[in-house]
């Protein structure tokens, strides 16, 4: 009987040390595929918290609706004049202002821990930012829909046409990915999400309302203009409202991929320094 549990033992022993020490690693997850399961996880997250897509659905339609309706005749004079040059600017505004939640999303990762987790994992090292902010991207775009939908419901019609106002979107999908960086950067210094949120506040506030968003500029105090015209709100603003009703330049258009690729050159870099050294 004690050969025979020797036997048996033996061969449990060889059969652990095969599944323990198997000469055959599994490969290593590629950029792409550990990028898309990072984004999976956030999108599990909307899944289970769905109020947070009030943002990109409820909030759209109060802007909208308010500045359309209680500013639109009273600057000018009629409302459905007022959406034609409304619309573009509040699509840019709402998107804009919901770019920090990648950066809260890492603020919170830090705080319970999971962001030490992540950076011990055999994975390409930004594809947990990267995931993140594709699925932010889904988010820009749901508001993007939601407002055009309305405006078009409203009365809004685009002289550019389908292909405008798709380059439009595409654009601010563009400028908002750009901008998201600053959020994350700010998300692994601030030491809580209500730092982060009034510090996005305190700088998403001047750029979207002292801006071309709501008002010509030509109809502001000169000082004043000197500040709108540089101001990369309204530099968006005004490839968009082109792009939208046909009359866009090429220097407008460009100017926006100049200010995306500057706060992608800055803050990308360092946000992948202070995500590799943070302690």
């Amino acid at each position: 009987m004690d050969t025979v549990h020797d036997d048996r033992q033996e061969v449990r022993d060889e059969h652990l040390r095969e599944a323990v020490a198997s000469s055959e690693r599994p490969k290593p997850p590629n950029a792409f595929s550990s990028c898309m399961t990072f984004g999976s996880r956030s999108l599990l997250r909307i899944k289970h918290i769905p109020e947070q897509l009030f943002d990109v659905t409820v909030f759209p339609i109060i802007f909208l609706l308010m500045f359309t309706y209680l500013f639109g005749g009273a600057i000018a004079g009629s409302t459905a004049e007022y959406l034609q040059f409304l619309l573009p600017g509040i699509l840019v505004m709402t998107v804009a202002q919901i770019t920090m939640y990648t950066g809260l999303d890492i603020n919170n990762d830090i705080r319970k821990g999971i962001f030490d987790r992540f950076r011990t994992l055999p994975v390409w090292l930004p594809s947990a930012l990267v995931g993140s902010l594709l699925v932010d991207t889904v988010r820009y775009t749901g508001a993007s829909a939601v407002m055009l939908g309305l405006g078009y419901i409203l009365g809004f019609r685009a002289d550019g046409g389908l292909l405008g106002v798709l380059a439009a979107v595409g654009i601010v999908l563009f400028f908002s990915f750009s901008i998201s960086w600053v959020w994350t950067t700010l998300g692994i210094i601030m030491r809580s999400d209500k730092s982060l949120m009034m510090a996005s506040f305190m700088v998403m506030f001047p750029l979207t309302f002292v801006s071309n968003v709501f008002v010509d500029p030509n109809t502001l105090p000169g000082w004043l203009q000197g500040f709108v015209d540089v101001n990369p709100i309204s530099i968006l603003v005004d490839a968009v409202r082109g792009l939208m009703h046909g009359h866009a330049t090429i220097e407008q258009i460009v100017w926006v991929f100049i200010v995306s690729g500057i706060f992608i050159l800055i803050f990308a870099p360092l946000t992948m320094y202070l995500y590799r050294n943070k302690k």
